[in-house]
C-alpha cells in the first residue's frame, strides 16, 4: 500500500524530519517485485536501516522501506559454516546471533548500526575486520529486469568502504540477502587493535573467546559514539583519509603524535577523528548540529537540527582539515 507525506524522521538515525512524497513497505522478495512492476520507469529512494545516509531534502520518489527478514544456515561442515541472512535483519542483532552459536567471524564488527543489506555496499569494518573478509555473495535485485543476481565476493570489487554498488552499479541493484563463511572452531581472534586489547587487559581477560571480543568492542564503542536512540547520528561520517608516504613525512615533522597505520611503502592511513580534533573541531556545536564531545568522527543532531545544516557543517570540517593538513575529507555516509 502506497503511504502519502510521510514522515522519514523514524526511518533515519540522524533523527531527520523529511518528507516522504509516497512510501511503501515490501517484506518479501515477491512484493519486493510486484511494487516496482506496478511503477515502471519510476525512480526510487530504497531505505533500510537508514544508518548511513544525511537526508538534506525532502524525498520525490518513490520510498521503498525494506523489512525482508530471515535467517538459515546454507552449508556446514567440522570448520565452517555458511549462514544466508536477509537484508533487513538489524546487522548486530545479526552479530549476536552468530555469537550465540560459536560461529565466529563478525565479533570485531559488534554494534555496528544498520541493516545486513547495507554491509556489502559499505564494505563496513571496524577494529581490523571487513565484512569483505567473511562475505561469501550476496544476492541482489536487478531494478530493470527484476531478475535476481548473484554477486561473488570478487564481483563486489571491494576496497576500503567501497564496493560496486557504489561505484558502477550505483542504484541498479537492491541488495535482498548476504552469506557469510564463519568459523566454528580454530576461530581467529583479531586483537591486534591495541585498544582491543587494551579494554581485554581491563576486562581481565588473558585468553579471549570471540564473545569475549565482542563484549570488548561493545564496551569501547558505547564509551565513545552516541546511541542514536539518544542522540541522532550516523556513526563515522568521514572515511579515514589514505595519504601518500610524503604527505606524511611532512605532516609528521610538525605532529610528532599523529597516529597512523601503515598501508603500505606508499601509502598511510591517518585516523579522520584525530584530524578533525585537531582542527579544533571536537565537541564543536552550532545550534543543534553539532561534533560529538567524545568522537570527533562523529556528526550529532542534538534535537532538531536540518540535513543541510549538518551538511553545511561537514563542508566546514573538510575546508578546515584541508587548510590545515592538505588532506580532504571523504564523507563515508551518502548524503541526499
Amino acid at each position: 500500500m502506497i503511504q502519502e507525506n510521510i514522515s522519514l524522521k523514524p526511518f533515519n538515525t540522524f533523527g531527520l524530519d523529511v518528507q516522504a512524497k509516497r512510501f511503501a513497505q515490501v517484506s518479501s522478495l515477491s512484493a519486493l517485485q510486484h511494487l516496482i512492476q506496478s511503477f515502471p520507469n519510476e525512480p526510487y529512494f530504497v531505505l533500510s536501516g537508514g544508518s548511513n545516509m544525511l537526508l538534506t531534502h525532502d524525498i520525490e520518489q518513490l520510498v521503498i522501506k525494506l523489512n525482508i527478514k530471515g535467517i538459515r544456515i546454507v552449508e556446514e561442515n567440522e570448520d565452517f559454516v555458511w549462514v544466508e541472512s536477509q537484508a533487513s535483519e538489524i546487522w548486530h542483532d545479526f552479530v549476536l546471533w552468530t555469537l550465540e552459536r560459536d560461529y565466529g567471524g563478525l565479533e570485531n564488527l559488534s554494534l555496528i548500526p544498520g541493516h545486513v543489506g547495507t554491509t556489502p555496499v559499505q564494505n563496513i569494518g571496524a577494529y581490523g575486520v571487513e565484512i569483505k573478509d567473511t562475505m561469501v555473495s550476496c544476492k541482489a535485485l536487478n531494478i530493470k529486469t527484476l531478475e535476481v543476481e548473484e554477486f561473488a565476493n570478487v564481483d563486489c570489487q571491494f576496497d576500503y568502504r567501497e564496493s560496486i554498488f557504489k561505484k558502477t552499479a550505483k542504484d541498479q541493484y537492491i541488495i535482498i540477502s548476504v552469506i557469510y563463511r564463519l568459523t566454528k572452531r580454530n576461530h581467529v581472534l583479531h586483537t591486534n587493535y591495541g585498544i582491543i586489547h587494551s579494554e581485554l587487559e581491563k576486562m581481565g581477560i588473558t585468553t579471549p573467546t570471540i564473545q569475549d571480543i565482542s563484549r570488548a568492542v561493545i564496551a569501547i564503542r558505547s564509551s565513545k559514539l552516541p546511541n542514536p536512540a539518544e542522540i541522532g547520528n550516523s556513526g563515522s561520517f568521514f572515511k579515514n583519509p589514505i595519504v601518500s608516504k610524503s604527505l606524511f613525512d611532512n605532516l609528521q615533522k610538525k605532529y610528532a603524535t599523529m597516529p597512523f597505520y601503515l598501508v603500505d611503502e606508499e601509502q598511510v592511513k591517518i585516523p579522520a577523528g584525530w584530524l578533525i580534533e585537531t582542527s579544533g573541531y571536537k565537541g564543536y556545536r552550532i545550534g543543534d548540529a553539532g561534533v560529538h564531545s567524545k568522537q570527533a568522527l562523529v556528526l550529532v543532531n542534538y534535537g532538531n537540527a536540518q540535513g543541510i545544516e549538518l551538511k553545511k557543517l561537514a563542508e566546514t570540517i573538510q575546508q578546515e582539515v584541508f587548510a590545515i593538513f592538505s588532506i580532504h575529507l571523504e564523507a563515508e555516509v551518502n548524503i541526499f
